[in-house]
C-alpha cells in the first residue's frame, strides 16, 4: 500500500466529511477553533497564503517578508505545488473563481 493511500481511512474520512458539512465561515471558525490550536490555524493560513504567492510568481524572499514563514516551509509548499496531488492549485483556483467570477470568463 502506498503512503498516500495509507492516510485514507474511516477516521480521516469522518474528519473530511465533517469539514465538508460546514456551510458558513462562522461554522468553520467554530469547528476549527475547537479542533485546532490558534497556532495550528495560523500555520495553515500562512501555508495557504504562501502557496498563493508562489503560484503568483513571488520569490521566497518576498514570501518570507509578507507571510513571516520559513524558507524551509516555503520549499515544502513549493514541492507540493510542483509534484504533489494538486490540492493547493485546485483549491486556490476554485476560491479565486468564486471571489472573482468575471476573471474566469
Amino acid at each position: 500500500m502506498s503512503d498516500k493511500n495509507s492516510r485514507r481511512n474511516q477516521t480521516t474520512d469522518a474528519l473530511f466529511d465533517a469539514i465538508l458539512s460546514l456551510e458558513t465561515r462562522e461554522e468553520c471558525y467554530n469547528f476549527f477553533e475547537d479542533l485546532c490550536t490558534v497556532k495550528e490555524i495560523s500555520d495553515m493560513a500562512q501555508r495557504l497564503e504562501a502557496a498563493k504567492m508562489l503560484l503568483d510568481g513571488r520569490t521566497y524572499d518576498q514570501i518570507v517578508k509578507a507571510v513571516e514563514i520559513s524558507t524551509a516551509t516555503i520549499s515544502r509548499i513549493n514541492r507540493c505545488i510542483q509534484y504533489g496531488s494538486g490540492g493547493y492549485r485546485e483549491t486556490i483556483e476554485k476560491v479565486r473563481g468564486i471571489q472573482n467570477p468575471k476573471k474566469q470568463e
